[in-house]
């Protein structure tokens, strides 16, 4: 997944300057984004602080560790569920 250029901090401040009446466009065109990502990072991290955005992106992480763990699994459970197979 692409790293943003943006730090957590760096994005809560811009959210915190919208909440506060700086129209949109002249904000992304300040700070060099798309309207979009604004959008998109409004959406995920509104009404959030500093400390809640690094909790949600520590379980994000996690949850994508465990999926592809559960993934390694079920492969090889499959692997020997065919071995299992043939051999009878």
């Amino acid at each position: 997944m692409k790293t943003s250029r943006f730090t957590d901090s760096q994005i809560i401040a811009i959210l915190k300057q919208a909440e506060a009446g700086s129209p949109i466009p002249e904000l992304c065109r300040e700070h060099g984004m798309s309207t979009a990502t604004f959008y998109k990072w409004r959406a995920k991290f509104g009404g959030m602080d500093a400390s809640l955005m690094a909790r949600m992106k520590e379980l994000e992480e996690e949850n994508r560790r465990l999926k592809k763990m559960y993934a390694d699994e079920r492969i090889k459970a499959e692997i020997v569920a065919e071995a299992l197979a043939k051999k009878w």
